[in-house]
């Protein structure tokens, strides 16, 4: 199976509010995707169709799976962790274990305790008086230890510190991910996950309006900042976008290498971010 997740013609409306429109897109198995939107732009809609959380129009395979109709087997091969998924505050580190061991037919109770005796998380001490940091560990150490072939990560490291966001990510890359295994990030950090990344997909207003791989995005788009008197010559060469800022302009193209346009100035590749945003405000 190359296409753990396939879409086409995927809806969703509430009420008069039409948060999903038409989406078409494949996700292959060894591809790290960041889907990336603003607020309300229908990520968290399409995540939970994935999910099977909702229903939805259209036609929506995972893993070989309807996920709405065959969650059970479907949630065998996936996993996910959101930046509101909490666990009871009563519940003791060593309980949760069991609990998932009972739950989950294909969770490795040895390979979650391997994963937190790195971590300082006290195996006999209530969730509740675990920081937020320890609680996200946790939750990964859990998701490592279940062999699924599909990681949703709905803003996983919201609120933690630099040092605990770059942790999670290492660790998701050296105990977790392989060419096996897929896996979905969406997040507002957009630079922090940009070197981890193999694919992006944007959304914007329930639309699909960015599908590709990272290497293409990198060599496809890049930011001239051309020099005072070259200005008007670069501005021949049609940029996607033209920008002003602090007195200096800059220049965004989508179709010209770096040897057509370094003799107008300074050459760099485009920030995701930056792509995000161009596309985001564009038409």
């Amino acid at each position: 199976m190359t296409h753990y997740i396939s879409a086409k013609g995927l809806s969703k409306s509430y009420g008069d509010f039409q948060a999903l429109k038409n989406v078409d897109l494949n996700i292959n198995k060894g591809q790290i995707v960041g889907l990336i939107g603003s607020n309300c732009a229908g990520k968290t809609t399409l995540i939970n169709s994935i999910l099977g959380l909702v229903s939805f129009e259209g036609e929506l395979n995972v893993m070989g799976f309807d996920p709405h109709s065959e969650r059970d087997e479907l949630m065998k091969e996936v996993c996910f962790i959101s930046d509101v998924a909490t666990l009871p505050k009563w519940i003791k580190v060593k309980e949760v274990l069991q609990y998932v061991e009972g739950i989950h037919p294909n969770f490795d109770p040895e390979k979650a305790l391997s994963f937190l005796s790195e971590t300082t998380i006290p195996m006999d001490k209530n969730v509740g008086k675990l920081s937020k940091g320890m609680i996200v560990q946790l939750h990964l150490a859990l998701v490592m230890a279940i062999d699924a072939k599909v990681l949703v990560l709905d803003e996983p490291t919201l609120g933690l510190d630099i040092l605990y966001r770059k942790r999670f990510y290492d660790q998701l890359l050296e105990d977790y991910f392989d060419e096996q295994r897929t896996i979905i990030i969406t997040t507002h950090q957009v630079d922090e996950i940009e070197n981890i990344l193999t694919n992006v997909i944007f959304i914007r207003d329930g639309q699909i309006i960015y599908d590709a791989s990272m290497e293409e995005t990198l060599s496809t788009w890049k930011v001239l900042e051309p020099k005072a008197d070259m200005i008007e010559e670069a501005r021949a060469l049609s940029p996607h976008r033209e920008n002003k800022s602090l007195g200096r302009v800059s220049m965004i193209f989508n179709d010209k290498d770096r040897e057509t346009l370094s003799p107008f100035g300074d050459v760099r590749r485009l920030s995701l971010s930056d792509l995000f945003v161009t596309l985001m405000t564009g038409e």
